[in-house]
């Protein structure tokens, strides 16, 4: 028996390295690989332009990635994107392999799977390509596309590439250092394109500029698509209304659109000078670099000029932290607190530092100014300057800063006063200007990413077969042991597992655990206000959805608590079922099960769900919500129903998700005394009592519900006001045309208003009565509306009020929407 298992052994390590040469001329076929210690193992695009191998990163530091070949190439490669960036593989014995059970993946030094594509699939002609646009595709020989990279930008976004609310743009650390930065550009939740400094200690938004309305830099709000694309031509159009064309527009040249190390967002062409191609900047967001935040780090102010660019200093009383990264910013010299009679103060002029007030006085003396710094042991300087009212004309202002971020000259007469000890104010004397005694930041040092090589695989075939045997022969041994021990101890240990909560698959999760499950939170599913949600595979190979609260020190926070204070009091087949949270130091992090289809949001938009599905969705979204409110051990209002709130799972079966906006009452509470601190929900879905100030009860779930019933039957945005007659929001144009059409008996109502995707192709009788129900849902008049458990059993029957409320068929259908 040991010897047929050498047997087998030998042959697979045969097989295996056997198959390492075959051709790439039509791309990586199942069960081939590419390594990294054959420099020939290059996917080429056909039109030869792009290609896609291990490029260097550093000493003995590799990753696989695309750029630009052939007559494109320029003198240092240029890198259009990248599968493993934060985690580079070892120059020996690492590969690329496509698995056979459809998986794409990175293996580092023959150990680790560092990079995948979490695919599946059973076809034959599963083939990894690199198109003519320099996307990398995995595709199943039928037309269907696995995976693409397209789906997975890096830093850059070639030409008609989509970006979209699930794709980022993340600069790398510098030059030389291909790693995710601290600048993204994204799509926030109200639908605008931003520039995020996202670092470790601070997070700030700087473009658009934060103190600008959206209105007043051309931008639009809460657009049903987020989706943006730089085409072929060099125009750039996005859904908020932001779109530009490069100086060059229109000319025959290949681009790219890049977020760079320092936080700007450039177009580049590509140009030939001198028989040598070279990038060239066509288009740039931010004309003042000193503007980005973060630049030059804290303490640190940023300068700039045409003739030596920008330089980062550090301010007086300041050293920089770290020579070789001037964006480490400075750091004091002194104790940054000290008695009001030990401060003093240095005047920075034609200087702002923008953010981190924490107190803000109209009309105050510059004396006024110093006397409440000095009084603040937290205070480190303050901004001093004027601004304007329309009533009252021009007056004076100060900022009391507790922190010295994004500082930059400009030409307005502002001023900055940095609080510092009488005896470093002394000792600085100070030109007009506020230059003479400032440090300058070095410029950054290059430095490379280096890995050493382990030499644990690196054994010779024979020598490592005798290893084997060796350790097979003692595991069989140890097996035995073990065996015989566990048999002796059974009784004791079948006591000590009554210590544990065996019985549930509800746990609580280590950090490490979940960073490891989502590859270090790399695949982003889903954003929210204050949360993102990422899919990860857990240690008992099930796949799961994790969400990543923000922010838990304010409003985080108290999401997370309602959250977990619910999960284990509701159970049902149309709730999203949570396997567990982790509560570790600042990290807030809930698991719930990973839902195959998305979101009843995402399958609208698409038009995938025919009409038995969407009565199937409607009828069990109903039921969960009726078990939140009359069924489980506590009244649990869930306060933002919607169609992104709603999941799918591999056979479209509808589950409530996310109660981060939840909060649980008991039945003994008396209903309509329920107060909330702010306002919950999401425009176009939130019910009248949110507006006027009401008592908040069951009903504004019920009315969320009417809105998404009548979204999923119109195919229409409950905000959309390009309807036929003008700007009538989605109820207000169901009622409308349902009265009106009823009125012209030679027309059938049903016909105008239901989704094109589904005409047709459905009951109307169903449809009529699910349109009563959902018009009766979204009543002004809370009392008027059913609960969600009439709404399950569907006897919202025709009594005499309803009817005089206008819910009657027939005749009384053109009663709808009266007051």
């Amino acid at each position: 028996m040991a010897g047929s298992f050498l047997l087998l052994f030998l042959l697979t390590i045969t097989s295996s390295s056997s198959s390492s040469s075959y051709s790439l001329s039509h791309g990586l076929t199942r069960g081939s690989s590419l390594s990294v210690e054959n420099k020939d193992d290059l996917l080429v695009s056909p039109n030869g332009l792009f290609t896609a191998g291990f490029h260097e990163i550093g000493e003995n530091a590799y990753a696989f990635a695309v750029w630009f070949s052939g007559k494109h190439a320029t003198e240092n490669r240029t890198v259009v994107w990248m599968a493993n960036r934060d985690a580079p593989i070892n120059g020996r014995q690492s590969k690329l392999s496509l698995w056979k059970d459809g998986n794409l993946v990175l293996v580092d030094a023959g150990r680790d799977v560092i990079w995948s594509t979490d695919t599946k699939s059973t076809s034959l002609s599963l083939r990894l390509q690199l198109r003519n646009t320099g996307n990398l595709v995995l595709d199943d020989g039928g037309g269907r596309t696995v995976w693409e990279s397209f789906d997975h930008p890096t830093d850059t976004l070639l030409p008609d590439q989509p970006f979209t609310k699930n794709t980022k743009l993340v600069s790398s650390k510098s030059r030389t250092n291909y790693s995710s930065g601290f600048y993204k550009m994204f799509f926030d939740t109200d639908g605008i394109l931003r520039l995020v400094y996202d670092a470790p200690e601070t997070t700030s938004i700087y473009w658009p500029h934060p103190s600008s309305l959206s209105w007043e830099v051309g931008r639009l709000q809460y657009t049903y698509n987020r989706r943006a694309i730089l085409d072929s031509d060099g125009q750039f159009n996005s859904s908020d209304g932001w779109k530009f064309k490069s100086a060059d527009f229109g000319m025959d040249r290949q681009r790219i659109m890049r977020i760079d190390v320092d936080g700007n967002v450039r177009v580049y062409s590509l140009v030939e000078h001198e028989n040598r191609m070279k990038l060239e900047v066509q288009w740039q967001a931010m004309s003042h670099p000193c503007k980005i935040h973060g630049i030059c780090g804290p303490n640190s102010l940023c300068t700039y000029s045409r003739d030596s660019g920008r330089k980062c200093r550090c301010l007086p009383g300041y050293t920089i932290v770290n020579p070789r990264d001037p964006s480490s910013g400075c750091e004091p010299e002194f104790k940054t607190t000290c008695l009001e009679d030990e401060c003093d103060f240095i005047e920075l002029r034609h200087v702002e530092f923008y953010g981190y007030d924490v107190r803000l006085y109209g009309n105050y003396t510059i004396g006024d100014c110093k006397q409440d710094c000095l009084r603040d042991d937290t205070c480190l300087g303050f901004q001093y300057g004027f601004g304007f009212k329309k009533n009252s004309g021009t007056f004076y202002y100060c900022c009391i800063k507790n922190s010295l971020q994004n500082g930059y000259e400009l030409g307005h007469d502002y001023s900055m006063y940095i609080k510092l000890p009488k005896r470093l104010v002394s000792s600085f004397k100070q030109k007009t200007d506020g230059k003479s005694s400032f440090t300058d930041c070095p410029p950054p040092m290059l430095t490379t990413i280096t890995r050493s090589y382990k030499e644990d695989n690196d054994i010779k075939p024979l020598g490592f077969i005798m290893v084997f045997g060796c350790v097979i022969g003692l595991i069989e041994i140890v097996c035995i042991v073990v065996f015989w021990w566990f048999s002796t101890k059974r009784s004791s240990k079948i006591d000590q597992s009554s210590y544990f909560p065996a019985a549930t698959m509800f746990r609580k999760f280590t950090y490490s655990e979940l960073k490891k499950a989502s590859c270090n939170f790399r695949d982003e599913i889903g954003r929210g206000g204050a949360s993102m949600v990422y899919k990860g595979r857990l240690s008992d190979n099930r796949i799961a959805a994790i969400k990543r609260l923000n922010d838990t020190s304010h409003r985080g926070e108290a999401e997370f608590q309602a959250e977990i204070s619910t999960i284990w009091r509701v159970n049902h087949m149309n709730l999203i079922e949570t396997w567990g949270y982790c509560a570790e130091g600042k990290h807030r992090l809930v698991v719930y099960e990973y839902m195959e289809n998305g979101s009843l949001a995402e399958n609208l938009k698409n038009g995938k769900l025919d009409w038995s599905t969407r009565l199937d969705i409607a009828t069990g979204t109903a039921k969960g919500l009726a078990y939140l409110h009359e069924e489980s051990l506590e009244w649990v209002l869930h306060c933002d129903v919607k169609p992104h709130n709603i999941l799918l799972d591999a056979n479209y079966g509808p589950k409530v998700a996310d109660f981060g906006l939840s909060r649980l009452f008991d039945r003994s509470d008396i209903i309509g005394n329920m107060n909330f601190s702010m306002i919950r929900g999401t425009r176009g879905y939130m019910a009248p009592e949110w507006v006027f100030n009401l008592p908040i009860t069951s009903k504004v779930d019920v009315f969320s519900y009417g809105v998404v019933v009548l979204e999923m039957i119109t195919g229409l945005s409950p905000l959309s006001k390009n309807q036929a007659n003008g700007e009538v929001e989605l109820i207000e144009w169901v009622r409308s045309r349902v009265r009106e059409l009823d009125q012209n008996r030679s027309e059938c109502w049903v016909e105008k208003i239901v989704d094109p995707s589904i005409s047709g192709n459905y009951d109307r009788t169903a449809i009529e009565n699910l349109v009563r129900i959902a018009l009766q849902c979204v009543e002004e008049d809370r009392e008027a509306r059913p609960s969600m458990t009439q709404v399950v059993v569907n006897k919202i029957t025709e009594t005499e009020p309803n009817r005089e409320k206008g819910f009657g068929m027939g005749d009384r259908w053109m009663e709808i929407g009266k007051p």
